[in-house]
């Protein structure tokens, strides 16, 4: 009886060659940190959602979120392999490939992705209606076009944003020398600051990448009057292709004051892994985060858009093999 048991479990081994792996796929236990940013924000966030749907698929596995300086910080954890996983925003990761500051050297060949997190934190130019109305300002691009005496607030030194705005600013030929021989000034301070900054009409206009919606947004919205300047297509295509980021549209009921639909372009986020991950990891790993995608989607509102679509749609650098093998299955490449 147990013989016959036995051969009977064979041929069906046999039969179907993928039941034993896979089942033993599905028994393969993870234990993962994923590198972030500070304790507290969406990331730390996204980080429960992973380790949520990692569990789902492999039961008793862990992903633990891992405190960092954010994304540029998570590309040297990966290169000295301290941590398995890392948060990256698009822009960081391009950098990261051109061997940019503050990068030394190219880093392409070090890195993979597994997936992308979101693509929804668009930059956002919000001017004082005021100052727009003073100098005729009715684009992002009318900046330069006007010479106007600007306060411009963009994020801290070192933080992405701040470089992508930066390079929005040279787009039309605003960047900081100009700025400053018009009589305005170029000042970088962090999000949580920009929205005082403006209220109390020490700069004219913040540029910042921040989530459709922002509390921040609309609190600031409600003290002062402001306006969302369109960036024009031309404009955003040469940002997009020099910092590895992608044209974005807000949709015109984003806020009560934004009549119309505002041109951008927006920072992403994707998973990060070190090139040399064994493939059948990255395709366990890739399978669990996509199948389950709903476990990351629910840690916060801000995440409801996210899909397949949305975690396959990495552009800037190569996705894993692993991943590739999952996303071709799923026919999602």
């Amino acid at each position: 009886m147990k013989a016959s048991l036995k051969k009977s479990l064979m041929a069906v081994a046999l039969a179907v060659p993928g039941l034993m792996f896979n089942a033993a796929a599905a028994d393969e236990e993870y234990n993962l940190t994923v590198a972030g940013a500070s304790p507290g924000g969406l990331w730390s966030m996204l980080g429960a959602g992973l380790d949520s749907a990692l569990k789902e698929a492999h039961p008793g596995s862990t992903v633990t979120y891992q405190t960092s300086g954010g994304g540029i910080a998570n590309v040297a954890a990966l290169q000295r392999d301290d941590a398995d996983l890392a948060i990256i925003e698009d822009a960081v990761l391009q950098l990261a490939i051109d061997g940019e500051e503050p990068f030394r050297e190219p880093a392409g060949d070090d890195i993979r992705v597994l997936t992308n997190l979101y693509t929804w934190a668009p930059m956002q130019p919000i001017m004082r209606e005021d100052f727009a109305e003073k100098h005729g300002i009715e684009s992002f691009s009318d900046i330069a076009d006007v010479e106007a005496p600007i306060t411009v607030a963009i994020n801290k030194r070192g933080n992405i944003a701040s470089s992508v705005a930066e390079a929005m600013l040279e787009s039309i030929g605003a960047g900081a020398d100009e700025i400053e021989s018009w009589g305005g000034d170029l000042i970088y301070a962090a999000s949580s600051e920009q929205a005082d900054l403006i209220k109390n009409r020490r700069v004219d206009m913040i540029l910042n990448s921040l989530f459709v919606g922002h509390s921040s947004i609309q609190e600031l919205a409600s003290s002062v009057d402001v306006k969302m300047l369109p960036v024009s297509e031309e404009s955003a295509k040469e940002v997009a292709e020099k910092t590895g980021t992608q044209t974005f549209t807000i949709p015109d009921d984003a806020y009560e004051w934004t009549p119309h639909e505002t041109p951008t372009v927006t920072i992403s986020a994707a998973l990060a892994v070190r090139a040399d991950m064994e493939e059948e990891t990255a395709y366990n790993l890739t399978k669990a985060f996509f199948e389950n995608h709903e476990k990351i989607a629910g840690v916060h509102p801000a995440m409801k858009s996210l899909d397949k679509e949305v975690m396959a749609s990495v552009e800037v650098i190569d996705y894993h093999e692993g991943a590739v093998r999952y996303l071709e299955e799923a026919g999602l490449r």
